[in-house]
């Protein structure tokens, strides 16, 4: 039965890795994306605010980024370029804010009239802010001091901005949406947001109330309140399939169908893009930036010197350089119709399947005509291109037409390629292989004639993979390994109930997958709730909303309603084999917690005295009623991850103590395993609670020992259900533990106290002085190592 475990287990634990190797190591394609260089050392200007915002937000900073002459140009802050703001995201650095700037800073050398940017970029100190959502009002709110910084900064021009445009990473993105929430805020100092891989739609892990309270407000601000925001332009974009932190789904925008206004799109759909990016790539991704700067500089009004306030304009900008293709450049005129040349040497007609030309130094005109009533049966598509332009027709859409002309003509002199085909249907068809694992090696054939079709076909054959399920419902793992955790507790407590002894830890951890106990109820609920009267009953009793994953489709509205929703059923569909990934994870960490639990007993051994107690490391009655009402004020006060981590570690010393007392006691009796397991058998674990010998120890008898075994492999149980909450509360302890540098002015304020205390408990006791003394020194040391 144990080995039937341990194989179940080690498969599942293979399924798991396998998902997260084909995830983060080999399941995405290659970086394609182009690295953004600087020309010139950059530096990053710090902008002074105000003293009553520098004293409310100590660790956050802005600045002003620059390189070379422009850098010292700037030195005084006499600015007359058109403010653009870098936002960065979770655990992201201002100067992320680089590529951005550097691309803006060799696109302005190039424009006529001194168009410029001037590229501002916030110090969020990196926090962990899509992990902790309690520093997310507070950026805000910082972010709203900047805005109103940087426009004071053009005060002395004629025609000063009025607006800044917001440029968003990650969770900077949820951030600049937020300001709209806040009840000072004016809505005419923000006219634009660009986000980049930033989750609208949902966090990517729910960790804390104030991350989904969080989400909450903004959402309602924006989705309840869209007529009041109709003005304001707000672009999303996402990574695509190389983003495995921010799926595209997260990255979509949750506003009302009508609002013309806000866009949602993913990197390779982009023109002149088209390549995926990371969550990380995004920010320096050539082609990408390339594609902001060209917007940004677009939206320049050449009079005012600053962006445009107007919103059809914005979104004409926006559509050209995001979505449709860039044939012309922006406001170019249309083309006269055009003279072709009487004189034939001009012309040569194609009767090859393929051309490939390019043109001489010296200019000519040239023509070639291709006849499309031979090929029309045969090829479906006719590919041209010329540098930087594609052109793709479809030969049905062009029924009436009985030949097409090419033109290569340079008059000018200047040199091109001309590269131009027919193509069959087959040839832009691209066969898409179903990763091995649960896809019964089915491939799926995927014509690109348009993203949400695409969208469609893929979702509907790789979703079964492990590592999309991974990525698309990897959030329920950490539910279902607690689910496990918790069942083999029960199975622990019901073992004492009918037995009087626990179970070992790893069977009891075997016995936790009960998919039938778990799934049954919760399918029997989700019924239920399609019921109007328990809807309503459910409402009345104050329940909150059953809980669900975000869409995994970029654009819903893309899909058909039947094939989102059908999308939308994978997490149900799937709950058993998430069941068994979240028990392999149970089991194997309990075992690998065991383990090294058994290896640092080793290490404390020789610190302490051998006992053979049940009851070492067992904290006095007072002493736990003091330590509780502690911890108590110090999680409601402060941070309630600080306390269970600091309950996790006096537990953990408990277990360690119950580890060192049972190798001590198998020492002491000299039984083997073996042996001790024939004395059980035999009834000689005894009939009752060890007594008290000489002294009033324990006595050292078998039923000693079990007692201990017992109770340790309880403990075992509970210490790995305590180990869940310390991983999911490790953002918020880490973010506090940053934040102790404020230690250091409340360590100024203790010596007077302290020296009052002394000579007042001192003068008759002199050891108080080093417990005095103390007091002020280890506060100290503390702050300078945080």
């Amino acid at each position: 039965m144990q080995f039937a475990a341990v194989a179940f287990y080690g498969a599942a634990l293979a399924l798991l890795a396998t998902g997260l190797r084909e995830l983060l190591l080999t399941g995405f394609e290659e970086n394609k994306c182009s690295m953004t260089y600087m020309f010139e050392y950059p530096e990053y200007r710090r902008v002074s605010l105000p003293r009553r915002v520098s004293r409310l937000y100590p660790a956050y900073g802005l600045y002003l980024y620059g390189e070379g002459l422009y850098a010292q140009e700037t030195r005084a802050l006499k600015l007359t370029g058109a403010p653009v703001l870098f936002l960065p995201g979770n655990a992201g650095s201002y100067k992320q804010a680089r590529s951005l700037g550097s691309v803006a800073l060799r696109k302005a050398e190039n424009m006529e009239g001194g168009l410029h940017l001037n590229v501002f970029t916030v110090d969020f100190n990196e926090e962990l802010v899509a992990l902790y959502g309690g520093s997310l009002r507070r950026q805000t709110l910082f972010l709203h001091e900047c805005i109103k910084a940087v426009l004071r900064l053009y005060k002395g021009l004629d025609r000063p901005p009025s607006t800044v445009v917001l440029v968003g990473h990650s969770m900077g993105g949820v951030v600049a949406r937020a300001l709209f929430t806040l009840p000072r805020f004016s809505p005419n100092l923000v006219s634009l947001i660009i986000t980049q891989a930033s989750p609208h739609l949902a966090p990517v892990l729910a960790l804390d109330t104030h991350l989904l309270e969080f989400y909450s407000a903004v959402r309602e601000r924006w989705v309840r309140h869209a007529d009041n925001l109709a003005n304001i332009t707000v672009l999303s974009v996402g990574g695509g399939y190389r983003d495995y932190q921010v799926r595209s789904g997260l990255a979509s925008l949750p506003c009302s169908p009508g609002d013309p206004n806000k866009l949602s799109l993913v990197a390779t759909a982009v023109p002149r893009t088209w390549v995926s990016t990371d969550h990380l790539s995004i920010v320096w991704c050539k082609e990408l930036v390339l594609a902001t700067v060209r917007a940004l500089f677009d939206l320049i009004d050449h009079e005012t010197r600053q962006l445009t306030d107007s919103v059809e304009r914005r979104m004409q900008v926006l559509d050209h350089h995001f979505i449709r293709h860039p044939v012309r450049m922006l406001d170019e005129t249309q083309e006269p119709a055009l003279t072709l040349p009487d004189f034939p040497e001009a012309w040569t007609e194609v009767n090859a399947l393929r051309l490939a030309y390019s043109t001489p130094k010296e200019g000519q005109a040239k023509y070639f005509l291709f006849a499309l009533s031979s090929r029309r049966k045969a090829y479906s598509h006719f590919y041209c291109r010329s540098n930087n332009m594609v052109l793709i027709l479809s030969l049905s859409d062009l029924s009436s037409v009985s030949h097409l002309v090419v033109g290569a003509s340079n008059l000018n002199g200047k040199q091109f390629t001309v590269e131009c085909e027919w193509q069959r249907q087959e040839s832009q068809t691209v066969s898409v292989a179903v990763p091995h694992v649960l896809s019964f090696g089915a491939d799926k054939d995927v014509f690109p004639q348009g993203f949400g079709t695409v969208l469609e076909e893929f979702f509907g054959t790789a979703v079964l993979c492990p590592n999309q399920v991974l990525r698309f419902c990897g959030p329920l793992v950490p539910v279902y390994t607690a689910v496990t955790l918790l069942l083999a507790c029960g199975v622990q407590l019901w073992s004492i109930a009918r037995t009087g002894k626990p179970l070992e830890a790893s069977r009891a951890v075997g016995r936790g997958l009960q998919p039938h106990k778990v799934g049954l109820p919760v399918y029997l609920l989700h019924l239920l709730l399609g019921c109007e009267w328990f809807q309503e009953a459910w409402s009345v009793l104050g329940l909150p909303a059953v809980d669900g994953l975000p869409p995994t489709v970029p654009d819903r509205l893309s899909l058909g309603g039947a094939s989102a929703a059908a999308v939308d059923e994978w997490p149900r569909l799937l709950w058993p084999l998430l069941y068994v990934l979240g028990a392999g994870v149970a089991f194997w960490g309990s075992a690998l917690l065991r383990a090294a639990l058994r290896l640092l007993s080793l290490v404390m051994a020789p610190l302490h005295r051998p006992s053979v107690s049940p009851d070492c490391g067992t904290l006095g009655r007072r002493t736990q009623v003091l330590l509780i009402l502690a911890l108590s004020i110090v999680g409601g006060t402060s941070c309630g991850a600080v306390s269970i981590f600091t309950a996790f570690l006096l537990h953990l010393y408990r277990v360690l103590r119950l580890q060192m007392a049972e190798r001590s006691l198998s020492h002491m009796l000299n039984l083997a395993p073996e042996k001790q397991d024939g004395h059980e058998r035999n009834g000689v674990s005894a009939g009752g609670p060890p007594g008290a010998g000489n002294g009033g120890g324990p006595l050292l008898t078998e039923g000693l020992l079990y007692e201990v075994r017992h109770d340790l492999q309880l403990h075992y149980s509970l210490s790995v259900l305590f180990t869940l909450p310390i991983m999911l509360g490790a953002p918020s302890l880490i973010h506090w533990t940053r934040n102790l540098s404020k230690l250091l002015r409340l360590v100024c304020h203790l010596p007077l106290p302290l020296c009052v205390a002394m000579v007042t408990f001192s003068p008759l006791h002199l050891y108080r002085v080093t417990y005095f003394l103390s007091a002020a020194l280890v506060p100290l040391a503390v702050s300078r190592l945080l």
